[in-house]
């Protein structure tokens, strides 16, 4: 890669309900090449790589009606089974997150203990301490019998303060939330017991929605689909910390937080990175611009491409001589030792004596440590989105030789996957480093070291290789992708969280 000198909705079916249709969702971020993970298996397998794939993850789609009847199925099998309502078993799924093994081995054990765990039934001591009386305890007038209401608690209150509490919870946004309105009693209310209390189809439909929302999210098997106004709800068997797309709206998330597929930092660990990433914004603003100095001639230059080996042609000039600067980005060190070199670009170097040491030395090593991985986290991101640049030059390119018959879209079509398996191993070598943040010092963390500056190594050859791709025959652009998607599975099989 050269360097230059700086300068200064989609449509949605009227049958299915947007269980995200209130929420605002944020932007992804655009600098991702759409798809990257289909259509390149082929070019890399048939190299003879193991066809075991660590991101391997079985999941189906499922339409609003399609997981309707799925949530219904489990109730209406349960309602039979426990001898209850339809809406009081769907409260004692959701309590136990829909397992329905574990629910039926409570009841065997202890029929009434599992509903009062359930919330739908109160402890036997709680039920004895109500006395009967014609007055709401919560606007304190007098009301006929018929008029007051309770759950199996038998708290009664008055059929227009339930109206009014119902209605409230329910345009803040709580659906199977709904509880019992005295004081430190936890009971649940049923659905077919908030439904006739409430005074419009509008509310009584967001309602509808917000116990679907509910449903859905309690579900270990279940997860919604975070892509904007998209119904649609994703189904596995094992709950992992897997990638997933939605087949309507093409959304990738992964399937245990429903955030950006993060392989192979673990759920808490990417909470915890992106929230620091946050709250330091300021602290690494400095190192999130897009210039450095040339390490040889201290001209302000700027990235051009993805590719972190830096070419700086403008270096040097000494009478009618032009000599260049052959340096890696992110440590500015000399590229033509760097290979072996690599394995120190990426790893930190903890200082040993920083615990004998004063507060102040203690907190200027802590943000050392982490402006390191912040810069090579924020600087892999901004290769994506410069390497997306190079996929559409790629396409543009394919177009134009198609259409002068210098070959098939078939025929040029290993440049694409190329671009996309590039794209698909920077995305996870930018992953590596919050796992690499939070690690502890040993030799599992030297290992992953290893294995992400082999990972790292071979992205940036493979990167060289695309933006260069006319030098380069077939074979060894499609050896390189099959080296470089190699270290990225071995990296994943040895550390993704399982």
């Amino acid at each position: 890669m050269s360097v230059d000198m700086n300068s200064q909705g989609s449509d949605s079916n009227e049958e299915d309900y947007d269980p995200n249709c209130e929420e605002e969702e944020e932007d992804e971020d655009p600098g991702d090449i759409e798809d990257y993970y289909d259509g390149v298996a082929n070019d890399v397998e048939q190299q003879g790589a193991d066809a075991f794939d660590p991101e391997e993850y079985q999941f189906t789609c499922l339409t609003y009606k399609e997981s309707e009847s799925t949530l219904n199925e489990h109730m209406a099998s349960l309602a039979a089974t426990l001898k209850v309502s339809h809406a009081v078993a769907k409260l004692v799924l959701v309590s136990f997150h829909w397992q329905i093994s574990e629910i039926l081995e409570r009841h065997k054990s202890n029929a009434a203990q599992l509903l009062v765990e359930a919330r739908v039934q109160p402890t036997s001591s709680k039920h004895a301490m109500v006395h009967s009386s014609h007055h709401c305890a919560v606007c304190m007038q007098f009301v006929r019998k018929e008029n007051l209401l309770s759950l199996a608690c038998q708290h009664q209150f008055c059929r227009s303060c339930w109206e009014q509490h119902c209605t409230v919870l329910v345009k803040d946004g709580v659906g199977v939330g709904v509880s019992c309105m005295a004081q430190d009693c936890l009971l649940r209310t049923p659905e077919d017991f908030v439904f006739p209390l409430l005074p419009s189809e509008e509310l009584k439909d967001k309602y509808r929605r917000y116990l679907f929302r509910d449903y859905v999210e309690s579900h270990y098997q279940l997860q919604l689909c975070p892509g904007a106004d998209c119904p649609m709800v994703i189904q596995v068997q094992e709950p992992k910390a897997r990638r997933v797309q939605c087949n309507r709206c093409n959304e990738v998330f992964c399937f245990k937080c429903r955030q950006m597929y993060h392989a192979p930092t673990d759920c808490a660990t990417i909470r915890k990175w992106l929230t620091k990433c946050a709250d330091d914004s300021e602290t690494a603003n400095y190192i999130s611009a897009h210039t450095k100095d040339c390490p040889k001639c201290n001209i302000c230059i700027e990235k051009n491409g993805g590719c972190n080996h830096m070419i700086f042609f403008l270096c040097l000039r000494v009478g009618f001589l032009l000599f260049s600067a052959d340096f890696c980005w992110m440590c500015l060190g000399d590229w033509k030792t760097h290979g072996s070199e690599y394995y120190e670009c990426s790893r930190y170097k903890e200082n040993p004596d920083i615990v004998n040491q004063s507060q102040q030395a203690q907190a200027r090593e802590a943000l050392k440590k982490y402006l390191f991985y912040f810069e090579r986290w924020e600087n892999h991101n901004k290769s994506l989105q410069l390497e997306a640049q190079t996929y559409q030059r790629i396409q543009e390119k394919i177009q134009e030789r198609v259409m002068n018959n210098l070959g098939t879209w078939i025929d040029w079509q290993y440049l694409q996957n190329a671009a996309k398996l590039l794209a698909k191993c920077r995305y996870t070598l930018q992953y590596t480093y919050p796992y690499a943040y939070y690690m502890e010092s040993g030799p599992r963390k030297k290992l992953f070291e290893y294995q992400q500056a082999q990972l790292e190594a071979e992205i940036e050859n493979l990167s060289w290789k695309v933006e260069r791709a006319d030098s380069y025959d077939r074979g060894d652009l499609e050896n390189q992708m099959h080296i470089a998607e190699q270290r990225r599975r071995t990296l994943l099989k040895d550390f993704h969280d399982t």
